[in-house]
């Protein structure tokens, strides 16, 4: 059983939302949010990145930044540019990219099915990176971007979304800066509402997608909030955190692909030796990506091979090990290249998204020695892995489209 609940959120003025939506904090680096905030004085980058407001040179994570994204959001609501809906809703929220739609429902969950295990997750958290977000949920009072959520396929979530969309106008619907439209709609019908509340009431469990540290830490604010509040209901609405649930079907994951700065003192011909240990090798005439799950492209600047790991190379019955992300980690990055903690490694750096070919090429004639491009991770996977309590290696997903940040806030 899965408990949401409505919520009275704040979302742009309409007219205002192609001006206020601005990509997620963890996909805007520094110089791209202070080109977005400079040009557009209404951006949301302003509020979840608020150290572009700062002078140059402020640490990102010092108290003071936290207070001006809390100020720069208290100027957006004051203005109007923010409004607060009048009564608890739920949304949808539909992306459409390339001619494929993925519609969520936007819900707060209790952060006490995260506790207990039916919020699934499969990856590690790192501890400053929760420490951020609790700093900036905490002191901005509010959920300012959701967790990406997925179920395995309800067809009575969908049949409803479906109904609702085609019997109601949607309060937003505009084309965002990376080409994706973006579209949202109020269910503020109780009959609907309690209707979603049951269906979700059905469901023994969710997979976090996208967004591992906002759920940690949206459950520790949670915590720390009702240790402060000893007489709480569980009805505050810090006893929830704000996400958007989507069915597997409609997702799609790119490949998350990998590049090494140097061979770790190997020369090519040595490297590629050692590589034919584990795998069987075949050159081929440009660099494209896998056509199979299994297949492994390796990228030199001038030459390209395809990559079969051995029979001995790795379990298929494991779950995890039998991942093409964990094939390369334990055949290729850590026994060969040394590359341990692809997490913290500076030498290892990771692309993804759609134009990752060009970039790929481009980094290898600048400062890269050699990339790897991987088959793309599947919900399926995710549900394996995430349904045995067990965690895939970093970076092994890379959902498209984004969800912008801006569209809807959960305020505590």
């Amino acid at each position: 059983m899965i408990k949401v609940k409505p919520f009275k959120g704040y979302r742009p003025k309409i007219g205002l939302e192609d001006k206020i939506a601005c990509k997620p904090y963890d996909v805007v680096d520094f110089e791209e949010a202070v080109d977005l905030g400079s040009s557009n004085p209404l951006s949301f980058v302003h509020i979840i990145r608020g150290e572009i407001d700062m002078p140059v040179g402020t640490d990102p994570y010092s108290p003071e930044v936290y207070k001006r994204s809390r100020k720069n959001f208290d100027h957006f609501v004051d203005k109007g540019y923010l409004l607060e809906e009048e009564k608890e809703v739920f949304y949808i929220y539909r992306q459409v990219m390339n001619g494929r739609a993925q519609n969520g429902i936007v819900v707060t969950i209790s952060i006490d099915d995260y506790g207990e295990g039916k919020i699934k997750k499969h990856e590690f958290t790192r501890h400053e990176k929760e420490i951020d977000r609790i700093n900036h949920f905490d002191t901005l009072d509010a959920h300012t971007e959701p967790v990406f959520l997925f179920h395995k396929g309800n067809e009575e979530l969908k049949s409803m979304i479906e109904k609702w969309t085609k019997e109601n106008d949607a309060l937003y619907d505009f084309v965002s800066e990376d080409g994706v439209r973006q579209m949202l709609w109020a269910v503020d019908e109780k009959s609907t509402i309690e209707y979603i509340g049951e269906i979700f009431a059905s469901m023994d469990s969710l997979y976090i997608a996208d967004g591992h540290h906002r759920t940690e830490s949206s459950y520790k604010i949670g915590k720390k909030r009702r240790a402060e509040s000893p007489n709480y209901t569980g009805e505050e609405e810090f006893n929830y955190f704000m996400s958007v649930v989507f069915s597997s079907d409609e997702l799609l994951i790119l490949p998350y692909n990998r590049m090494i700065k140097d061979l770790n003192g190997y020369t090519k011909e040595e490297f590629i030796s050692k590589v034919n240990e584990r795998f069987s090798i075949v050159e081929m005439e440009s660099i494209d990506e896998p056509g199979n799950r299994g297949e492994i492209i390796m990228a030199f600047r001038n030459k390209t091979y395809k990559l079969i790991p051995r029979k001995t190379s790795y379990d298929k019955m494991d779950k995890i090990a039998s991942l093409d992300v964990s094939i390369l980690q334990n055949n290729i990055l850590s026994p060969i290249l040394g590359i341990d903690d692809p997490r913290s490694d500076s030498r290892i750096e990771f692309v993804g998204g759609e134009d990752m070919l060009s970039e790929i090429a481009a980094r290898l004639e600048e400062d890269m020695e050699i990339g790897f491009l991987l088959y793309p991770t599947s919900t399926k996977d995710i549900v394996n892995v995430s349904n045995e309590d067990k965690v895939m290696p970093p970076k092994s997903t890379w959902f498209e489209p984004k969800l912008m940040s801006g569209l809807f806030i959960h305020k505590f």
